[in-house]
């Protein structure tokens, strides 16, 4: 008998603050480059495949963040798609999800932490 002592939700928790963290660079790079000529501003999507791979019982280690241009319809005449205000909304959003997703990691290792210490006795 084996025990698993990392659940699938701590998995899943652990790959979401590692995809958020991706994220926030990337968002950090379109704000950077809010005032580059011809720059594309992109994207990660992770949600749906992160969600398929719970569900699914999959391998959530193997859960990647696709990676492209965004399409938000904003293009200036020097060729850049940033819209900044979108992209610091889009940084707050991220960054309230990553730290609820700490927060529960704590809370679960909290948890385990109890669990070991046999109850606090």
């Amino acid at each position: 008998m084996t025990i698993k002592v990392f659940d699938q939700t701590y998995e899943a928790l652990a790959k979401s603050l590692d995809l958020r963290s991706q994220a926030q660079a990337l968002i950090a790079s379109n704000i950077a480059n809010s005032d580059t000529p011809g720059y594309q501003a992109q994207e990660i999507d992770f949600e749906k495949a992160l969600s398929k791979a719970v569900d699914s019982g999959g391998d959530i280690s193997r859960v990647k963040g696709e990676i492209h241009n965004q399409t938000n319809n904003v293009v200036r005449e020097d060729g850049n798609t940033v819209d900044r205000e979108s992209e610091m909304n889009k940084m707050v959003e991220n960054q309230l999800l990553f730290t609820a997703a700490a927060d529960m990691v704590k809370k679960k290792l909290a948890l385990l932490k109890y669990a070991i210490s046999d109850g606090g006795h």
